[in-house]
Order: C-alpha cells, then sequence, then structure tokens
C-alpha cells in the first residue's frame, strides 16, 4: 500500500493528459499473438495490474493487418461485459499500438489442455453457460466474433472463462442481415462459412459462433476435436469432412452428449444459436443463469496459482531474441526524437516531422475517465432529481401555510371568539342552528310589539344594553382578534387577504 501511495505522488497524470505508454510500468511476458505480444504491466499513478497487448505498425502494415487492429479496438471500446477480457486504455507510438485489458492470471485453455488436463462434463457445462451469456451479449450488440477456440478463452485466478481476441470479428450494422468473409480458424470454423466462400449461400450469421462452441466444449471434454481439420486442409476436403458424423465418447453422460450434438448441427436452423435455447437443453435446465452471471457459481476447475498459466518461453524470447524489446522503448524513443531534432535541412530550418498516417484514424481509449464521467453524471442527476422534489415539497408547504395563516374560519379562531355551536361536522349542529334562528325570530317579533305599543325599547328591564346578547359579544371579541392580527401581519400577507376578499 505504501509503495502504491508512493507511485501516485511521483507518477501523477494530470486531469487532460492522455493515456501513453510512460505511465506503466513493464514486468514481464506472457503471451504472443499473431499480430503483437502481451505482456504484465502496473499503472505508475494507480499501482492496478493490467495485460498489455502490444502489436508494431510495421509489421501491421506489412501484413496488410493494420484495419483489423483498428476495426478491433472500434469494437472493444463499446463493450463492457463479466466474460469478455475488456479494454481499458487505446493509445500508439511512433512503433507500437497498445491495447491495456483486464489481467487474467488463470491462462488460457489452450495452455491447459497442452499440460493434459481432463475437463469434466460439469466443467465444461460451466464453461458454456459463461460463453453463452457472452455471445448473447455479442448478439445485442450485432457483433459476430469468428474465432472462438481454446486459445482465446482466459481464465481467471477462480476458473472463470472470459472471451478474448476480437482481431478477426465484425460487426453487422447499416441493415445488414449477413457477413461474408472466409475468417477464423479452420478447425473451428461453422460449415455455413465454407458454404459462403463457395457462393452456396449469401452469407452467415451468430449462428457460427455456437458451432465453435461446440467444437470447444467437446475438444475440452474429450482432448481431441470432432473432426480431423487442420489449418493446412484445403476447403473442398474440409466439407467433405463435415458431413461425417463426430465420434461420441460413451462414458459422456447423455444429456451432455445431447448439449454438444445440438451445437454441431451442420444445419444452422437446428443448432442452438441463442441464449433462451441453450437454457431449455436438459443439461443446462439446472443451471441458475443470474447466478453465473454474477460469477456465484463456483468453476470445478481452479487453475493452480503457485506459477503463472502461460508458456515461460515468451520472457525469454522478449529478453533476448527480440530485436526492439519492450523495456527498452523509452531509451529507444527518446534517441529517435533527439535525432530528428538535430537534422536540420540546408537552409538551418528544422524539418517537419513526418505525420503519422493512423493519428487520426487510430481510437484513443480511456475507460477510467469514460466512468468517471458516468459517474459524475449519475450524481448530477441524483441531484437534479432531489432539488427538484425539494422545490415541490417546499412550494406545497408554502401554499398550505398560507391558507392556514389567513383564512379565519371559526375552528382555527382562539376559544373565546369561536361562535357557540360552531362545528358543522359535529352531530347536533343541525338542530343547535334550528334553535339559534328560533330564538332570533322570537326576539324580533318582541321588538315589533313593544315599537306598536310605544314602549321604550332602552328602558324595558329586557332591554339589550342592561344585557347584551352572546352573539354581538363574540362578533366583538372576534372582530377586535382579528384587528390585532392584522397588526402584526406582513404587508404582502395583507395585500393577499384583500384581494382573496375581492
Amino acid at each position: 500500500m505504501g509503495v502504491n501511495q508512493s507511485a501516485k505522488r511521483k507518477h501523477h497524470i494530470k486531469d487532460d493528459e492522455e493515456v501513453n505508454f510512460d505511465h506503466f510500468q513493464i514486468l514481464r511476458a506472457i503471451g504472443k499473438g499473431s499480430f503483437g505480444k502481451v505482456c504484465i504491466v502496473q499503472k505508475k499513478d494507480t499501482g492496478q495490474m493490467y495485460a498489455m497487448k502490444y502489436m508494431s505498425k510495421s509489421v501491421c502494415f506489412e501484413r496488410d493487418a493494420l484495419r483489423n487492429v483498428l476495426r478491433e479496438i472500434e469494437i472493444l471500446t463499446q463493450l463492457d461485459h463479466p466474460f469478455l477480457v475488456n479494454l481499458w486504455f487505446s493509445f500508439h507510438d511512433e512503433e507500437d499500438m497498445f491495447l491495456v485489458q483486464d489481467l487474467l492470471l488463470g491462462g488460457d485453455l489452450r495452455y491447459h489442455l497442452m499440460q493434459n488436463v481432463m475437463f469434466p462434463p460439469e466443467a465444461v457445462r460451466i464453461y458454456v453457460a459463461e460463453m453463452g451469456l457472452a455471445l448473447d451479449y455479442l448478439q445485442q450488440k450485432h457483433i459476430i466474433h469468428r474465432d472462438i477456440k481454446p486459445d482465446n478463452i482466459l481464465l481467471d485466478e477462480e476458473g472463470h472463462a472470459h472471451l478474448t481476441d476480437f482481431n478477426v470479428a465484425t460487426k453487422l450494422e447499416d441493415g445488414k442481415r449477413y457477413a461474408c468473409a472466409l475468417s477464423g480458424t479452420k478447425p473451428y470454423m461453422a460449415p455455413e462459412i465454407f458454404c459462403c466462400y463457395a457462393e452456396e449461400i449469401p452469407g452467415y450469421c451468430y449462428s457460427v459462433d455456437w458451432w465453435s462452441l461446440g467444437v470447444v466444449a467437446y475438444e475440452l471434454c474429450s482432448g481431441r476435436r470432432p473432426y480431423e481439420i487442420h489449418s493446412h486442409t484445403p476447403n473442398k476436403d474440409v466439407r467433405q469432412l463435415l458431413k461425417a458424423a463426430p465420434e461420441w465418447p460413451p462414458a459422456w453422460p447423455a444429456e451432455f452428449t445431447m448439449l454438444v450434438q445440438q451445437l454441431l448441427q451442420l444445419d444452422a436452423l437446428q443448432r442452438i444459436t441463442t441464449l433462451e435455447s441453450l437454457k431449455t437443453q436438459p443439461y443446462m435446465m439446472e443451471m441458475n443463469f443470474e447466478d453465473i452471471m454474477e460469477k456465484k457459481i463456483a468453476p470445478v476447475f481452479v487453475p493452480p496459482r503457485g506459477h503463472l498459466n502461460c508458456d515461460p518461453t515468451f520472457e525469454l524470447e522478449e529478453m533476448i531474441v527480440e530485436s526492439r524489446p519492450l523495456h527498452k522503448k523509452k531509451k529507444r524513443l527518446a534517441k529517435q526524437r533527439s535525432l530528428r531534432e538535430l537534422q536540420t535541412t540546408p537552409l538551418g530550418e528544422q524539418e517537419p516531422t513526418p505525420l503519422d498516417p493512423l493519428a487520426e484514424e487510430f481510437t484513443t481509449f480511456n475507460r477510467q475517465r469514460e466512468l468517471e464521467r458516468m459517474e459524475r453524471e449519475r450524481k448530477e442527476s441524483e441531484w437534479e432529481q432531489e432539488l427538484l422534489r425539494a422545490m415541490e415539497a417546499s412550494s406545497t408547504f408554502s401554499s398550505n401555510t398560507a391558507r392556514k395563516e389567513f383564512r379565519l374560519s371559526d375552528s382555527q379562531l382562539p376559544a373565546e371568539c369561536q361562535s357557540p355551536g360552531s362545528g358543522l361536522d359535529s352531530p347536533s349542529s343541525s338542530s343547535s342552528l334550528a334553535h339559534a334562528s328560533t330564538s332570533v325570530a322570537s326576539t324580533s317579533m318582541q321588538k315589533i310589539n313593544q315599537k306598536a305599543s310605544g314602549t321604550d325599547v332602552g328602558t324595558s328591564g329586557n332591554s339589550e344594553d342592561e344585557k347584551p346578547s352572546s352573539s354581538s359579544s363574540v362578533d366583538g371579541k372576534k372582530q377586535a382578534w382579528a384587528k390585532r392580527r392584522s397588526l402584526t401581519m406582513p404587508e404582502d400577507a395583507k395585500l393577499w387577504k384583500k384581494s382573496l376578499k375581492n
């Protein structure tokens, strides 16, 4: 922990600075592919470990593979799945192109087959489920991998499978329904790819990846492939070999044999080609795919942790055979740049730096920055929703408070100012109102009779001056209370009340 904190202080990366080769510490080589090599690296500012795949620009130009590399980077920037080897950073310099991806230390399935590991059907069933989830995700993204084989399925330290190497992958976009290129590794290529090459069908779709998964499942459980097809086998012979039925080991469980048979159907319409059809297979019906997605089901085979699960000769080749080793790149590029600065024209002017043809086409990617941006947007959205809720609650509270403050109903007046019999909701309200009406009518008739007989009301024993009525007393108290309240009422509230009366 202390080392990582020291590295962060020493190798701080500015927010607007693009990730480059100098931001990583090269540790060791662990693999080699068709167009490049793979090594373990550590990011200097965070201490996080990654796998860095680097490809020589000159070699890609010579093999006409540059377009494939650019397409692979473009596809990887759109993907993020638990059972894929996800891309974190991509950049390039004068010599190489770099892809920084998840580091998986369990090795690939090809390495374990070379170590004579025999995978039981229970272990293969989990791999098929995990790869089925990955293929379903790719299908949602309209992507055909086209090169599923043991070499491109990596295991993490717990034994979960992850699909890698999208070098020959393609994306069906702009209304495109089929792919038609002869791409992939021949022993794992589906029959419809060869039929398309022979111009018997217009193209092929996602079903080719499920065929390749069936070949892998057969090979993992038996130690050999279902068809004797090699990279040098002619295409015409391949089609004849595919017509013969494979040999099914009698020791396999019947349900597992049925699963592999459904993956290896020659007719793509009869083959398992979706996650839903995979779930309906008897051997897969007991699998909880939600738990598999969350990696809650432990794999049967766990890679050994006492050593790196890769060929050790990769490191020796990088140190001894490689003419331009990666660990000497920084000094080599610095020397080349200094030589270019010293080169001048006859007039003493510095020659312009040659333009990199990849500068505009190459996709520079930083998943760490993308995740930080998404987190900021999520928090901003939450704050905005919280502010809107607070403003709505405040508006409702102010409106209710204003009504309670300035509407002087009998139920809100002090007890001494309330009229007798108030509260129309009480059960005796109707009888009280009837009794009050009768009293008022009787008093009015007495006053009329007194005036008619000439009797002075003011001198009567029952005069109002001597014994005022309860209603007049309550009205006076009510007016006095309202006047006192008006003196303490804010001016804007008075205006509101006045407008309400009008």
